[in-house]
């Protein structure tokens, strides 16, 4: 299943290959700030189309987590996992059409 993702501004356009079959919350402090709720895809189901030059990186503590937002508008579209390096979070609520409510309540995962 694909699905199209983008920022606020359309600025950072992706998709995401992968038929997502569960959310996840995040318990660091970032992730729980933010009330980011999570589609886990393998590394190789995420290409970005447009806007890659206008993304910034956020890291911290250990640098193993690569949080990754939109320049112009600052909305957070995804990260590298620290928990799974080879495997992206993605902001459910930057993809296109996507339902979430099809989904039981998100489970909190490591990031």
């Amino acid at each position: 299943m694909t699905s199209a993702g983008s920022c606020h501004c359309g600025a950072v356009r992706f998709l995401v290959d992968y038929a997502v079959t569960e959310l996840t919350t995040c318990d660091c402090s970032k992730c729980r700030e933010r009330n980011a709720v999570m589609a886990k895809v393998p590394e190789r189901a995420l290409t970005v189309h447009e806007g890659e030059d206008i993304l910034t990186l956020y890291e911290w503590n250990t640098r193993r987590a690569k949080h990754y937002f939109c320049r112009r508008c600052g909305i957070y579209v995804f990260h590298r996992k620290r928990a799974a390096p080879d495997h992206f979070g993605v902001n459910v609520f930057c993809l296109e059409n996507f339902d979430s409510t099809q989904f039981r309540m998100p489970l909190t995962a490591l990031v």
